[in-house]
């Protein structure tokens, strides 16, 4: 039975109604146990004749709203008289007891008194604010201690003490030039005054830039631990609230806290959320935002030179921070943090894989080639992943296999072996991922293939991947020609064998279209048109390539970018459907048998595209070699069997999401073209 977790704060709430409620059962007890019974008056003054006639002597006592008898025995009856109740009506006349005759009946008077039902209220209001009390206390506790619920100004930073576990430079790897520069920070804060003794000073700040996951916050932290100084860390985004003026309260109180436990590191994430450049917002200078980036402009000024307080703060959005944020005295020094190259990448492996049991044939020198464009966060997902499919397999050591299942993971998405898919489908899909891999193998500035699948992974339904041996950040314009022909490789074969394309090429031809204006508007690859930039992209930093495009040109170069355009995606469309139809036997038997085996690694594809072809190179000779039981009809393509049904409708190709925007990416993440399922076209 699964655990249920109850957080601090709902378990004060539960407490106290706990309490509560035995508090208020004590109290009901108690009174009930002490209240007399209640009775009417008829009942009570019997009570008095049958206690007087056995020579009993009880006790009445009376009071402007009650009768109460004491009939000696602990028997307590009560009853309610209203006003104008005569006693000696009640008794002695209609009952016949001689009332004021205490040898056969006791009558006390009672005066009303005022602080009684004072009294009453009294221990309500205590029992109440019993009630209150412990709640409010029980509450803070669950909030954290001593942070009042109210007390929204103050900082939410969390500290990390020097005397915990720290992180340290040891287990941060592939950024060495980044290192290097925060090295000077660690050795301000552990000998400042050999900084002093020369009159150097220290940055007050330092920003962190890269793409998401290179690991700017752990390198921050590294530096915490490498001078074994308190660390606050916060994110940009906890110090905008609503209320006006919070942002500000809690720079100010984060600052302070920071002074008192000097020296220490103040590490600000995603800065972008509140460094913004001012006077963007509809407040203007009464933007809360803006007001709370003026509270860090004047504590990051304020620091004298006794005041051991760094700054360090990460950010993709480098572009849309205030210039006086940047500026000296503030963030004097940026560090990059970009995605590392092949030995970065095997250095980041080597360091997750400390406490993981690797097989003995695992070679991080391979896994890191593979890997190219990978984060470091991404190194360290895939080596997870890999150890938890080993888990999953009941095996004692990662292997190599294992690893590469886990990398299609991490790209693809997890394999859907599950889905059935028709024998029709199966051969398309087969025949247009083969049309890219023997296009990628035929030009020779392509990648090398790597794999070749048609087992469904994520929104994909096969895919092909290459792999570069070098990483790469240049590409020349006869590698682009290449590359849209590879991609264009599937979008061919389904055209020659089929007769026909399908509908989910739409991704296929977008994914060109773009890369092919590129090359004309920003890298001035066009003989017609020359080295020009043609419109103004502005950046959108890490997070996209892509950003808003202000058109600087006429209509008659508009009209001549689209001619040149489409004059470069139809060469390279033409020289994938030549290479084919040269290769159109190798086209056959490679594809006959990838529907058999649905995976094909990189060495295998070499060696079916080396493979002698018989002289009798006709398809169904091709399609027993390639294995006849891959066949729906025996000694016969699946390509020829298919051709006389038609195409099923909707089944259509598409691209990895793979960013290939720019270049240098194109390089570092490789090519994975892959074929779409049906519900995946437009």
């Amino acid at each position: 039975m699964p655990k249920v977790r109850v957080t601090r704060g709902a378990a004060a709430i539960i407490l106290s109604a706990v309490v509560a409620m035995i508090i208020l059962v004590i109290v009901v007890a108690v009174q009930q146990r002490e209240a007399p019974h209640q009775v009417d008056l008829s009942t009570l003054l019997a009570d008095v004749r049958v206690d007087v006639a056995a020579h009993r002597v009880d006790t009445l006592t009376v009071d402007s709203a009650t009768l109460t008898l004491d009939r000696g025995d602990g028997n307590i009856v009560q009853t309610t008289v209203g006003p104008g109740f005569s006693l000696a009506d009640a008794l002695q006349r209609d009952s016949g007891v001689p009332y004021n005759n205490p040898h056969v009946l006791q009558v006390a008077y009672e005066q009303p008194s005022a602080w009684s039902s004072v009294g009453n209220y009294i221990v309500s209001l205590l029992l109440i604010g019993a009630v209150v009390g412990m709640l409010f206390y029980f509450m803070r506790r669950g909030q954290g201690g001593g942070n009042p619920a109210m007390a929204f100004g103050k900082s939410r930073a969390r500290m990390f003490a020097e005397d915990k576990p720290s992180t340290t430079f040891a287990d941060v790897a592939g950024v060495d030039e980044a290192k290097q520069e925060l090295q000077e920070i660690v050795e301000f804060l552990k000998f400042p005054q050999k900084f002093a003794a020369v009159g150097a000073r220290i940055p007050k700040g330092v920003l962190l830039v890269g793409p998401p996951g290179t690991g700017k916050t752990l390198i921050s932290r590294a530096v915490a631990g490498e001078a074994g100084v308190p660390f606050f860390s916060i994110s940009g985004s906890e110090f905008v609230e609503m209320f006006v003026g919070v942002g500000a309260s809690r720079m100010r109180d984060l600052f302070e806290q920071a002074k008192k436990a000097a020296p220490c590191i103040i590490f600000v994430d995603e800065i972008d959320a509140v460094g913004r450049q001012r006077g963007a917002g509809f407040g203007g200078s009464h933007d809360e935002r803006e007001q709370t980036l003026n509270q860090m402009l004047v504590e990051m000024d304020g620091f004298d030179s006794h005041t051991n307080v760094i700054v360090m703060a990460a950010t993709n959005r480098p572009d849309v921070l205030d210039p006086a944020l940047l500026r000296p005295g503030r963030f004097d020094r940026q560090v990059t943090l970009d995605r590392p190259d092949i030995r970065g990448r095997v250095s980041i492996l080597r360091v997750h894989a400390r406490n993981k049991p690797l097989a003995a044939g695992v070679d991080l020198e391979i896994i890191g080639r593979q890997t190219a464009g990978f984060s470091g966060a991404d190194l360290q997902n895939l080596l997870n992943e890999a150890a938890i499919l080993t888990a999953r397999y009941s095996e004692t050591t990662i292997s190599m296999t294992t690893i590469e299942e886990a990398m299609d993971r991490v790209v693809a998405g997890p394999a859907r072996k599950s889905r059935v898919i028709s024998e029709r489908e199966k051969a398309i899909t087969a025949y247009h991922e083969v049309g890219h891999a023997l296009v990628a193998h035929l030009l020779p500035k392509c990648d090398p293939v790597h794999k070749v699948s048609i087992i469904s992974r994520g929104q994909m339904g096969g895919y092909t991947r290459l792999v570069s041996d070098e990483d790469r950040s240049l590409w020349s314009k006869s590698q682009f020609r290449e590359f849209l022909a590879f991609a264009l490789g599937g979008h061919a074969a389904e055209k020659i064998t089929f007769g026909e394309v399908t509908t989910g090429a739409s991704n296929d031809i977008e994914r060109v279209t773009s890369i092919a204006r590129k090359m004309v508007t920003d890298y001035g690859m066009s003989e017609r048109l020359g080295p020009v930039q043609l419109g103004k992209r502005e950046s959108a930093g890490y997070l996209s390539a892509d950003g808003a495009e202000s058109r600087n040109y006429s209509e008659e170069t508009a009209r001549e970018i689209d001619e040149e355009v489409r004059d470069i995606v139809l060469r390279a469309l033409d020289t994938a459907e030549s290479l084919l139809r040269q290769h159109q036997e190798r086209l056959i038997l490679i594809s006959e048998r990838l529907i058999k085996k649905e995976v094909l690694e990189g060495h295998e594809f070499a060696e079916l595209f080396a493979m002698p072809l018989p002289e009798d190179s006709e398809p169904a000779t091709l399609a027993a070699l390639a294995g006849e039981e891959s066949m729906p009809h025996a000694a016969r393509p699946a390509a020829q069997a298919i051709g006389e049904h038609g195409l099923p409708p909707g089944l259509g190709v598409n691209l990895s999401a793979e960013n290939t925007t720019l270049p240098g990416q194109l390089g570092q993440l490789g090519a994975s073209m892959d074929h779409a399922e049906p519900d995946e076209t437009r």
